[in-house]
């Protein structure tokens, strides 16, 4: 029996058992279950899932001998407390085997990444990094910014450590290699050069400045920078310009110039100042007052790509080792490791991790603590980074730890909050109304926790602000009740934020009134005279009106969360009024496409003069049949 899919990669040869015991919250119940598992379990490698009374995964691990393993936990005297205190709640567990324990580490990272367990040990930033894209799947090959799954055909370059690091990168091919980044669609509806082209940053192919030939030549000198072989190109722009120059060309001898100083520039600043390191990950990690920080650097081609702090989760009584050993495993689960990974310790499991690796990406992996010499020095500088990032993250988590203390005092809460979520709405004269939502938390915000609703029911009038609030929370409070009725995930808020006054108050309060929300606080926030920031009132249910000092750290804390809130609202405004300013009533007629479209357009002048079109005066429209005309007339005059 099987609790839910694995990946194809463990599909082949897996067996699974689940065993449930009493809903007795107590140790003994705990180790009653686990022994209950013990009965039927091999001595095979393997995954083991921990699972409370709701079914609720508590904790993941993996085995060489699954029965040798799961039998540790039965002996109670010898575990820590953060142990017993797992054990005390299992109540079942979910056995997977594998053919191997290199296949089990692999299996123990990706349901740790899906299950995010409580007792594991956790990369609380799972958001996908950011690769560069050189696509395959056209004449003119396209270079893009890329995230998620690689499906795309073509060649991928990464991990960089920030979207900051590959837009820096993606800049600099543009002004090397002159590479186009527009989408095939705006490729082939181009009559005539872009901006990009204007300003010396795409050589358009769309418009036949460049042959394929050409072309195909820059693709590869973008290859050759990208793998680190940016002396070869220096070289090659260099003869090109010094050729230019002979031949009298010098305007062509120019842009090759501004092209070979561009190059010189990014050599100067993306450059790693250690010999023989082409291409390696290099993680250092640093431990001090029950936090932890493992920053990491990403070399490719030589070439710096950034790099980046990360603060693992429930790290707390965990062996340093183990740490990093699981961070390893869940960060490359979705990132193709380098060849070379640096680590500043040697890994009790590090043969294993190597093994897992090597496999998942298909290639040999060496795992490395250097001692001596350029590589050496490039971890102590890991390190050093590790440690000074370790030590502001404190003293903003101390700072922050105040500031909710005070929060919570202001506005009587039983103590500081754990998640803050502040609402906002955005539309213009009414029109494409969005509500918005943020999340903060002790540790900043949460922006993989922000949501953005469409206000989209038809009782809800255009600019109506309170109508708008009550559509975003009953239906943000309808989904938390079917997702978590009992409020165990953490996702309830403890304190709700409302940009607004009085009324916006009230209206909210009716609103979790009638949905049966009466424990969480409400507070709105609104500026005062003359909408002075620094003047802002604070609006409590019953009436109440609070404000802070003008020099006051909650106040700036509130400030920025209001003033998120307010961002995050108007960027999913506009986007949603972009989409709808590009929308074309042709988009939504079947059977046409963008030649068909750019046909009509250019026949009729306009979309609204294609609605309006007779039935004759559609079929005589370049392109257009007979039946596709009926189908456009019928589709605009459906009650005609």
């Amino acid at each position: 029996m099987t609790d839910g899919p694995t990946t194809d990669r463990f599909a082949e040869e897996k067996s699974t058992y689940t065993v449930r015991g009493s809903d007795q919250p107590d140790l003994e119940a705990g180790v009653a279950a686990i022994r209950n598992v013990l009965r039927t379990l091999p001595a095979r490698p393997g995954v083991y899932r921990m699972q409370d009374s709701r079914g609720d995964v508590l904790y993941v691990g993996k085995a060489r001998a699954l029965r040798n393993r799961v039998t540790n936990y039965t002996q109670v005297s010898r575990l820590t407390k953060r142990l017993q205190r797992m054990v005390s709640q299992t109540r079942s567990m979910t056995i997977v085997t594998t053919r191997s324990e290199a296949e089990a580490l692999l299996l123990e990272a990706q349901l740790i990444k899906r299950f995010r367990p409580p007792y594991n040990v956790l990369l609380r930033d799972d958001k996908s990094f950011p690769f560069i894209l050189l696509r395959e799947d056209h004449a003119f090959p396209r270079v893009q910014k890329h995230r998620g799954a690689r499906r795309a055909k073509g060649q991928y370059y990464g991990p960089f450590a920030s979207a900051g690091s590959v837009t820096r990168t993606l800049n600099a091919l543009q002004k090397l290699f002159l590479l186009r980044s527009c989408t095939d669609s705006f490729f082939q509806n181009r009559s005539r050069p872009c901006l990009l082209h204007q300003i010396k940053r795409c050589s358009a192919p769309c418009v036949g400045r460049i042959d394929e030939a050409a072309y195909a030549e820059l693709v590869e000198d973008s290859k050759s920078f990208l793998a680190g072989k940016s002396t070869q190109v220096q070289k090659k722009l260099g003869d090109q310009m010094s050729a230019a120059a002979e031949s009298m060309d010098f305007e062509l001898a120019a842009i090759l110039r501004d092209r070979l100083r561009a190059l010189t520039f990014i050599q100067g600043s993306q450059a790693i100042n250690a010999e023989g390191v082409t291409d390696a990950d290099v993680f250092a990690m640093a431990c001090k007052g029950g936090a932890t920080c493992i920053q990491g650097f990403f070399i490719r081609g030589g070439q710096n790509w950034g790099h980046r702090g990360f603060f693992p989760a429930h790290t707390a009584d965990v062996p340093a080792d183990e740490v990093l050993t699981s961070f390893l495993a869940q960060f490359y689960e979705e990132v193709p490791p380098a060849r070379l990974v640096l680590l500043d310790r040697e890994l009790e499991e590090g043969a294993l991790l190597a093994e897992a690796l090597a496999e998942k990406a298909g290639r040999k992996v060496e795992l490395k603590r250097p001692q001596r010499g350029e590589q050496r020095r490039l971890l102590e500088q890991a390190t050093r980074n590790a440690e000074e990032a370790l030590d502001r993250h404190l003293a903003e988590s101390t700072t922050q730890g105040r500031i909710l203390r005070e929060v919570a005092e202001l506005f009587e809460l039983d103590g500081p909050p754990n998640r803050i979520e502040v609402y906002d709405n955005s539309h213009i004269m009414g029109t494409n109304m969005v509500g918005a939502m943020i999340v903060a938390g002790p540790e900043g915000l949460r922006k993989n926790s922000y949501r953005k609703f469409n206000i989209k029911r038809p009782e809800t009038a255009p600019g109506d602000d309170f109508a708008m609030m009550r559509e975003v929370l009953e239906r943000r409070f309808a989904r938390l009740e079917k997702d978590d009725p009992e409020r165990r995930s953490g996702e309830w808020p403890d304190l709700l934020l409302i940009d607004g006054g009085k009324g916006q108050v009230a209206a909210v309060c009716a609103t979790l009134q009638e949905a049966g929300v009466e424990d969480v606080a409400i507070v709105g926030i609104s500026k005062g005279p003359d909408r002075n920031a620094g003047r802002e009132h604070f609006h409590l249910p019953d009436g109440r009106e609070q404000m802070l000092p003008l020099n006051s750290p909650t106040l700036f804390y509130l400030q920025r969360l209001r003033d998120e809130a307010h961002r995050f609202a108007i960027g999913a405004h506009r986007t949603k009024r972009a989409k709808s300013m590009a929308a074309n009533p042709l988009d939504d007629v079947a059977g046409i496409g963008p030649s068909r479209k750019k046909a009509l357009l250019m026949h009729f002048g306009s979309a609204k003069a294609v609605r309006a079109a007779a039935l004759e005066d559609l079929e005589r429209a370049p392109g257009i049949s007979k039946a596709m005309a009926r189908s456009i007339h019928d589709h605009f005059h459906a009650n005609g």
